[in-house]
């Protein structure tokens, strides 16, 4: 079920409030309410509802997701990053390697890594996935971001809609081939019915 003028894009900024700079994806996607986005990009702030959002991936509406969230990145707080995820690569991995050995399905606090193995294990896939990742500053039980990650969502909100912008751009450009085939196929056969 893809937007008629090209796929659709899900933008899912993820993370728990109540830690410090692991809100970042929720803060920027509010922050995105404001944007100027394509059509066919539906943008969602899901929270700790990782395992919803592996859920709502499973009906393949999406051909892009776009997941948006703080990240162990080896650089200093408030360094944003765009990754793109090769499902396909068995060795892909967002996470610092002890990390993986912590239990993979908690409802309430999954990571983006953790949201796309269980998406994959209940036999999902998104045809790409792009991550923009924030390295964050406090981790800790409380709200709000810290100074230098708070300094990051107005250059990842620019960052997100470059990516949207491209992405549609690149599903429309693909489709359009196979929809001209497609539209005379069916011309054709209405003519003859």
């Amino acid at each position: 079920m893809s937007d008629p003028d090209g796929g659709r894009i899900l933008v899912a900024g993820i993370g728990n409030i109540f830690l410090g700079d692991d809100a970042f994806g929720v803060e920027v996607v509010r922050s995105l309410r404001d944007a100027v986005l394509p059509p066919g990009v539906d943008v969602s702030d899901y929270g700790i509802r990782g395992m919803h959002l592996a859920y709502d991936l499973l009906d393949g509406r999406h051909d892009v997701l776009v997941l948006v969230d703080a990240l162990p990145l080896d650089e200093p707080p408030g360094t944003l990053a765009v990754i793109q995820v090769d499902l396909d690569d068995p060795g892909w991995t967002l996470r610092p390697a002890d990390v993986l050995e912590a239990p993979a399905a908690d409802a309430h606090g999954m990571d983006p890594e953790s949201v796309l193995r269980l998406l994959r294990s209940l036999g999902g896939t998104v045809d790409r996935v792009l991550v923009v990742g924030c390295r964050p500053a406090v981790l800790d039980e409380h709200m709000g971001l810290s100074a230098p990650v708070a300094a990051a969502v107005d250059e990842a909100v620019r960052m997100v809609v470059g990516i949207a912008q491209e992405e549609a751009a690149r599903l429309t450009a693909c489709r359009a081939p196979g929809e001209a085939a497609a539209s005379g196929s069916r011309e054709g056969v209405g003519a003859d019915a």
